[in-house]
């Protein structure tokens, strides 16, 4: 893929949109391009985070593990950008993303990634968005994990004795 065709697809991604041409070719020319194959690990869950990728072609899912069980809460696909909470935040990465078909992706450092959100304010307004919807979504998601859970157990409670007079 060319400078030229990467900066085509940074422009088609929200948080990139509004940054000139000029410095999308600087950030795909000092981005790293990676290929994974599928089943390869791109990011693990409570690692620390030292850059954040875009996925330029392919699939992968994004797992959290609770209890040693990983568990699927999402798919990306071409233009997505995971990794920015890590980074932000200078915390363990919150889900291993995995490729789930071959994948290749546009690794950003953190200092790459931080120079830009300071260069670009509108950055930040737009991770902050996206931050925001993805906190809504986590939060109807686990409310509506807690709503099952009391249905499930009050199928399984066994109804009170009735007492007769």
């Amino acid at each position: 893929m060319s400078i030229m065709q990467e900066v085509d697809l940074l422009k088609r991604i929200p948080l990139f949109a509004n940054i000139e041409t000029s410095k999308l070719k600087l950030l795909a020319f000092t981005s790293e391009r990676l290929k994974f194959r599928a089943g390869d690990i791109v990011c693990e869950q409570n690692e620390m985070g030292d850059s954040a990728y875009i996925i330029m072609d392919g699939e992968a899912d994004v797992l959290v593990s609770t209890g040693g069980t990983p568990f699927r809460v999402a798919t990306l696909r071409r233009n997505d950008f995971v990794g920015e909470i890590a980074i932000l935040c200078d915390v363990p990465r919150t889900a291993t993303v995995r490729a789930k078909t071959d994948l290749v992706t546009l690794r950003i450092t953190k200092d790459l990634f931080f120079r830009l959100i300071t260069e670009f304010p509108q950055m930040a307004v737009e991770i902050m968005r996206v931050l925001a919807l993805r906190l809504e979504k986590t939060t109807k998601d686990a409310s509506r994990a807690e709503q099952r859970v009391r249905e499930l157990e009050a199928l399984q409670a066994p109804s009170a004795p009735k007492t007769g007079a």
